[in-house]
């Protein structure tokens, strides 16, 4: 059954390099099915950044991109990265260009494990795995100040400075709490104070204050390398975890391993006060060793659609989503690759006919699950 769109949102659709345009494709299947079920819209606008944008043109994120992306209402996002250009040129001048351009506040990451999903953390249960990583996602040692003198000698010397601010650390860990608040009522702050004093002490601070408002949630703290070895063996310790851009980086990786692979992995670049563009990617990265072969495993990127969608306003559809992803997900004997046994085109078809048959339900369904990341996320995000 499809239903007369009554909403409409406007997409921005940046497919990318290697698999990225393969599982963009793949999401924007999963889409279809989705609007057509649950009466909206959308209108794409397809931006050719990546490494043959800029191989061809030497363009890498301009100001022309970021007006057109700035009138959209969500960015999706497939891979950028190729072995024929420089490494750190297409991710510092597209994709943390992006994130700086657009005021994305934190780096949404959940790290669930689903059922049927295999781990390498043996005795591991979805019971036990499902947490939400906060990564404040616009200052840290991301920033990009530093300097090098005497290059290319013995004598050379570089620095490299980390920046944090009491304004960033607050509007991430307010979001954590808010998010907190819709999940287990816990917020975990990870972080380095025994060794980065100075920075730890300020979100030690912030911490307290942010906590003060929220009464109801528990809080935590955990240095960065024992979080290392408390994730793959006691996940349940954690629900939302708030942390700084590099560790953030560094453990949400571990997460994702975690939870069966680099290609279940999906995350969201959030903005927060309607300054910007919020941005939903798989975080698998551009893989071009299995470029082209249509065997890329896309629920990285549908439930990143998912987030997406929840971003929206669009609870029921990202929920379905989420659910028909994970259902699908569940079925494969492989989470990539040849031994996937189906193309990445196939699971994406598998996954929009689930959202389909939700349709038949749709008038008499309950809410959705409370349990999903996706209603959680529907909850917290402002209407800007």
């Amino acid at each position: 059954m499809s239903l007369t769109p009554t909403r409409a949102h406007r997409l921005a659709v940046i497919p990318g390099d290697g698999v990225g345009p393969e599982v963009n494709g793949a999401a924007m299947t999963v889409l279809d099915a989705a609007e057509q079920t649950f009466g909206f819209a959308t209108e794409r606008t397809v931006l050719p950044l990546g490494a043959e944008h800029y191989r061809q043109t030497g363009q890498l994120l301009t100001e022309e991109h970021i007006d057109t992306l700035r009138e959209q209402d969500a960015i999706v996002f497939g891979a950028v990265g190729s072995p024929a250009v420089t490494p750190g040129i297409l991710e510092r001048g597209i994709i943390l260009a992006l994130r700086a351009s657009m005021a994305q506040a934190i780096n949404l990451r959940p790290v669930r494990l689903y059922p049927g999903v295999a781990t390498p953390i043996s005795g591991l249960t979805p019971q036990r795995c499902d947490l939400v990583v906060v990564r404040e996602n616009t200052e840290g040692a991301y920033v990009g100040t530093g300097s090098m003198v005497h290059r290319g000698t013995p004598a050379a010397v570089a620095t490299q400075e980390s920046i944090t601010t009491w304004y960033a650390c607050e509007r991430a860990m307010e979001f954590a709490f808010a998010l907190a608040m819709q999940r287990r009522r816990r917020v975990t702050l990870c972080h380095k104070t025994n060794v980065l004093v100075q920075a730890g002490a300020l979100w030690l601070s912030v911490l307290e204050t942010v906590s003060a408002r929220y009464p109801e949630v528990e809080t935590d703290y955990v240095h960065v390398d024992a979080m290392c070895m408390h994730l793959p063996v006691h996940p349940e310790r954690f629900d939302v975890v708030i942390t700084d851009n590099l560790f953030g980086d560094i453990v949400t990786d571990l997460g994702a391993v975690v939870q069966g692979g680099l290609g279940v992995a999906a995350s969201a670049n959030l903005n927060l006060d309607g300054t910007g563009t919020s941005m939903f990617e798989p975080i698998h990265g551009s893989a071009p060793d299995i470029a082209g072969r249509g065997v890329a495993n896309p629920v990285g990127a549908t439930l990143s659609l998912a987030l997406c969608l929840a971003s929206l306003g669009e609870a029921d559809a990202a929920a379905a989503v989420e659910a028909a992803t994970v259902h699908v997900l569940g079925g494969l004997p492989a989470p990539g690759g040849p031994e996937m046994g189906q193309s990445t085109e196939q699971v994406a078809e598998q996954i929009a006919e689930r959202v389909r048959i939700a349709a038949a339900d749709s008038t008499t369904a309950a809410p959705p699950d409370s349990g999903s990341l996706m209603t959680q996320l529907a909850a917290v995000m402002p209407r800007v």
